[in-house]
């Protein structure tokens, strides 16, 4: 009878440690895909601001800093996307100041205001800011529940063993958190 239930205790054993590895193993892909969704925007919104740039740089003879600035800025946004979440939003929230740069300076010129090339990457801009904010919040979610799972008990005992670690969240600044809004008509 004693070896039974020494056999029972660790097979519950067993099980309640295959299950909270799956558990932790299933958070963090979740946090994996969250952050490819996020990297999918801002490919998209990288990809936008060269047409952005070439299509008010005729207009903007005497601004080419504003351009340069937010070119610079989409080079160093794309930089540091392999330095991780911090890094990455750091430089992100750069580019996001120097495009209300360029969008006030924009402002500025009435042949702009009414170019319709303009006004649709304009559109099209603001609808990748907000994904991407959609996006920032469900990773952020997704690393908050991964790393609730690896400070509670048992899960504690069993995550720094198995090479389980706590994730960064991805942060905005407060002045980057708001989409730029601009008013081209």
């Amino acid at each position: 009878m004693v070896p039974l239930i020494i056999i029972g205790v660790l097979v519950v054993l067993v099980l309640v440690l295959v299950l909270i590895y799956n558990g932790l193993v299933t958070k963090r892909n979740r946090i994996d895909e969250a952050n490819a969704q996020i990297q999918v925007q801002l490919k998209r919104r990288h990809d936008l601001i060269p047409n952005l740039v070439n299509a008010v740089k005729g207009y903007m003879d005497f601004e080419k800093g504003v351009l340069t600035q937010v070119t610079e800025a989409r080079a160093g946004a794309i930089a540091a996307g392999s330095q991780g979440p911090a890094a990455q939003a750091g430089a992100e929230n750069v580019l996001t100041g120097a495009l209300r740069s360029l969008f006030a300076v924009v402002e500025n010129y009435p042949q702009l205001k009414a170019n319709e090339n303009v006004l649709a990457l304009q559109e099209q801009l603001t609808t990748t800011e907000n994904q991407i904010s959609f996006a920032r919040q469900h990773y952020n979610a997704s690393v908050l529940d991964y790393n609730n799972s690896l400070q509670v008990f048992p899960n504690v005992l069993i995550a720094g063993p198995m090479g389980f670690t706590k994730r960064e969240f991805f942060t905005a600044e407060p002045e980057a958190a708001e989409v730029p809004v601009v008013s081209l008509g």
